[in-house]
């Protein structure tokens, strides 16, 4: 069985989730606003591979592979089947609470909902 994980937000941190996690063997899709949004960090993951193959850290063939596990997306819908769902758009509480009303319509019950955050407290 396939592990699918969606990441919501193409910025530093959204791409960089996603691309750790192609390169662990998840299928990713990576959704954003814009297509705008998702070629910057789609282009960011492919550089950041390219330098890891530049400098021997990663097989040329794992990076494309880990590529190619990444799709793109504006269409929220696109994340229903994902098993793990990671929220990882910039810091603003409404825009985050927006997004996990919307997931919660979306997603299954089974699926497990994160965010990503390093300014907003938990608590």
């Amino acid at each position: 069985m396939a592990r699918k994980l969606a990441v919501i937000g193409a910025g530093l941190m959204g791409s960089g989730i996603a691309q750790v996690s192609a390169q662990a063997g998840w299928d990713v899709v990576l959704r954003d606003v814009t297509d705008a949004a998702l070629t910057r960090g789609r282009d960011g993951i492919k550089a950041s591979y390219d330098k890891f193959v530049s400098k021997g850290k990663l097989d040329a063939a794992d990076a494309e592979a880990a590529l190619a596990r990444i799709t793109t997306t504006t269409d929220l819908d696109a994340v229903a089947d994902a098993d793990i769902v990671v929220e990882a758009v910039f810091e603003k509480l409404e825009v985050k609470h927006e997004i996990f009303r919307t997931l919660d319509k979306v997603v299954g019950e089974n699926t497990v909902l994160a965010s990503n955050t390093s300014a907003i407290p938990i608590t």
